[in-house]
């Protein structure tokens, strides 16, 4: 196995609408398990967004705002910083450390989202990497 972003990634990418609340996004992210969410184009947002626990941690939480008066749009990431398939995975922990994020899309040469690679994932990573060879040790 190769140590490039596509064979780490995770290809579910779930979206959600920026007009739906950051309670329905909180609601999303629990049931699926997961700490990000693509917030889709519309017409008032041209560009793909992100929102991320951080987000609502940072934005929602420490702030004391309501998540269920809040929208998506008003906290989420946008434009995205995303990554290609073919990417090492050491140069994309460069770019999650250089922009201080810890989510990031894979973005395939279309400019569709292909996947997500997250922080999270580079506990397994170093994991395997320390197992040598670059084998996928779980247990």
């Amino acid at each position: 196995m190769q140590d490039l972003v596509r064979d780490w990634m995770i290809d579910l990418v779930v979206y959600i609408q920026p007009e739906k609340t950051v309670l329905e996004a909180l609601s999303r992210m629990r049931r699926r398990y997961l700490n990000s969410l693509i917030v889709e184009k519309s017409k008032d947002n041209p560009e793909y967004g992100i929102i991320t626990s951080t987000d609502i941690c940072d934005k929602i939480v420490a702030q004391g705002h309501d998540p269920a008066e809040t929208k998506v749009g008003e906290i989420m990431t946008s434009p995205l910083i995303g990554v290609p398939p073919e990417m090492t995975i050491y140069e994309c922990a460069k770019v999650m450390s250089q922009h201080h994020i810890h989510h990031l899309p894979v973005i395939d040469e279309k400019k569709a989202i292909v996947g997500m690679i997250s922080a999270t994932d580079f506990l397994v990573v170093a994991e395997a990497l320390g197992h040598g060879d670059g084998d996928r040790l779980l247990s």
